[in-house]
């Protein structure tokens, strides 16, 4: 490190026992680039640098999470970072969790994730969707309406396919707004997730349900739905899952009103077999009430719907109740809940 050294990989294997690093100060204000490799083991009190740029983790058997978390802390200006896991017998904790500002590109890779039982993804796009909503022929809708050309839209780049089958095995997901999002538009192909029991999602007004119908399709033993915020953009993919019939629907055409009533009639909530539906921040809006009857007239295995309304609403509970208690349920088992 005094040498100046502007890159520097250390590895380790079996057969020399490992390479262990302890000392409480591990500094260099030169260091552009760092790689961990094999059989690696940090054990330092303070780490800095302030000059990294490039780290990679490559499959490092000895690095617990505490210095994990030292070794990002101590990179102020890191853009490019690296993990790959170690191998099925060791437990990932690089790449559990990656905080950091400044981070630009960002790779991670796991051998197996069959030990994996619970997932909280919090993906983001680097384009705006809001012009990648679009009509029941393909096109967008932004268009000239006096001309038979559509303009096309630029695509979204990305690809999640590997990283959501890799994960097809857990019990339980947690999906930010923007991660449903991801999945709709990088997910080449959709896995059975036949062991999942509880998905959890949080849901934006800006951010679309356009993967939602096929998410529930691909959740065949699905017992818990959680949904924070019912309230999301509306598009012409939300699918059957939702309540939602964009303005573009309700053109008095025979044909689309034929085809929104087949769409109602195919609800990927009939086959659904959850049976406890948990929503929170619940505001009690027109779209939220719509929404809720259309889960309460859909799920046919409900037994118990519990609801947390929003904080500045709690002034109309009992009226937001009443709207609730009234709607109609398919469901004879189920039981509405307040918390």
């Amino acid at each position: 490190m005094e040498r100046g050294f502007l890159e520097l990989h250390l590895h380790a294997t079996h057969r020399y026992f490992g390479f262990d690093i302890e000392t409480k100060l591990l500094t260099s204000k030169t260091l552009v680039k760092l790689t961990l490799s094999g059989e690696c083991s940090l054990d330092v009190e303070r780490v800095f640098f302030p000059a990294l740029k490039s780290l990679s983790l490559l499959s490092v058997l000895g690095l617990d999470c505490p210095n994990y978390c030292r070794l990002l802390d101590a990179c102020p200006v890191l853009e490019d970072l690296f993990i790959t896991d170690a191998d099925h017998w060791y437990l990932p904790c690089c790449g559990v969790f990656v905080e950091s500002p400044t981070i630009k590109r960002l790779v991670v890779f796991f051998v197996d994730f069959d030990l994996l039982v619970e997932a909280r993804l919090s993906l983001k796009l680097w384009e705006s969707t809001d012009n990648h909503d679009e009509d029941d022929d393909g096109f967008s809708f932004y268009c000239d309406d006096d001309d038979d050309l559509f303009d096309e839209y630029e695509p979204i780049y990305g690809d999640v396919t590997n990283l959501v089958a890799g994960i097809s095995n857990i019990s339980t997901l947690h999906l930010s707004p923007e991660s449903l999002e991801v999945f709709h538009f990088c997910c080449k192909s959709m896995p059975v997730f036949n062991n999942l029991l509880k998905l959890s999602i949080e849901s934006n007004m800006e951010k679309g349900w356009q993967v939602m119908p096929l998410l529930i399709k691909s959740c065949p033993n699905l017992q818990t739905l959680v949904i924070k915020g019912l309230v999301h953009r509306v598009t012409n993919k939300c699918g059957d899952a939702c309540a939602c019939i964009p303005k573009k629907h309700n053109r008095k055409h025979n044909k689309k009103r034929k085809i929104v009533k087949e769409e109602e009639e195919l609800s990927c909530l009939w086959t659904c077999q959850v049976k406890v539906l948990e929503i929170s921040e619940y505001k009690g809006s027109f779209q939220e009430l719509k929404q809720m009857r259309h889960f309460l007239g859909k799920l046919k295995c409900l037994e118990t719907v519990k609801v947390g309304v929003d904080g500045d609403k709690k002034q109309n509970n009992e009226f937001f109740r009443a709207n609730l208690l009234a709607l109609p349920r398919v469901s004879s088992k189920c039981n509405i809940q307040f918390i």
